[in-house]
């Protein structure tokens, strides 16, 4: 009677290991495909329209938008992701971690969580304000409302199904905190080379802002940033507790 109780419970917990493997492979694919088409279909075919005030705006091209930066991060995010699942591992203590789970896990923690969160968060929260500072109505007629959501919303549904969906074992805070400052202060850089070179801003929100507002804004979002990751470890370790502490006894 007792063994089987015991291969019930066997298999019970394989039908769910199952079922679970595919669950987190479907959301793989799902989000690695529409990120993937989502930076294919605004390179190719959205074209914002050039007035004589932002006649030079083309300068930086799509690589100017923090959106599409991200489009390209959570891209390359769930296509190693789906590469880890069938050549790599996901289990929670492997004896030998591969190089693809290590890309895998640090990707995830240092900038495809905050970043994600970061576009998502700020873009509805300006345009619940007054969408003409972070997307113009003029772009409703080149920019359709699906890529509109894929890139803004999705990110941001997708990014959370992978927190549970996915263990990861987070970096070193000092380590994953370096790397997202370090994207996030080159874009800072990059916005203001844009701004030399073209004459406008990337985004019409810091037209109306003043030196002193700019700066505080920027202080602002870059600290609003280091906090979504915190977050990130934060949640992660909620989330997964019972396989961290697993993943901590097998190294000891």
């Amino acid at each position: 009677m007792v063994k089987g109780k015991s291969n019930n419970v066997n298999a019970a917990d394989a039908l769910h290991q199952g079922v679970y493997k595919a669950l987190r492979t479907l959301v793989h694919i799902t989000a690695a495909v529409q990120f993937s088409y989502a930076v294919y279909y605004d390179y190719t075919y959205v074209k914002f329209p050039e007035t004589e005030a932002n006649r030079n705006s083309g300068f930086g091209g799509k690589f100017k938008y923090l959106t599409f930066l991200d489009a390209i991060i959570q891209s390359l995010y769930y296509i190693i992701s789906l590469i880890n699942d069938f050549v790599g591992t996901n289990e929670v203590a492997p004896k030998r971690i591969p190089t693809i789970r290590k890309v895998k896990d640090y990707l995830m923690s240092a900038l495809a969580f905050p970043v994600a969160l970061n576009v998502g968060i700020t873009f509805w929260t300006l345009y619940a304000i007054d969408r003409e500072l972070v997307f113009p109505r003029v772009l409703d007629a080149v920019f359709p409302s699906w890529l509109n959501h894929v890139v803004h919303t999705n990110i941001v549904v997708f990014i959370i199904l992978e927190l549970f969906t996915s263990f990861r074992a987070y970096p070193k805070r000092s380590q994953g905190i370096t790397g997202l400052a370090a994207f996030m202060l080159s874009y800072l850089v990059w916005i203001h080379v844009v701004k030399h070179y073209s004459g406008v801003w990337v985004y019409p929100v810091l037209e109306v802002l003043q030196l002193p507002q700019r700066v505080v804004f920027f202080v602002a979002v870059l600290a609003f940033t280091l906090c979504l990751y915190l977050l990130g470890e934060f949640m992660n370790n909620i989330v997964w507790a019972k396989e961290l502490k697993l993943a901590q006894r097998k190294i000891k």
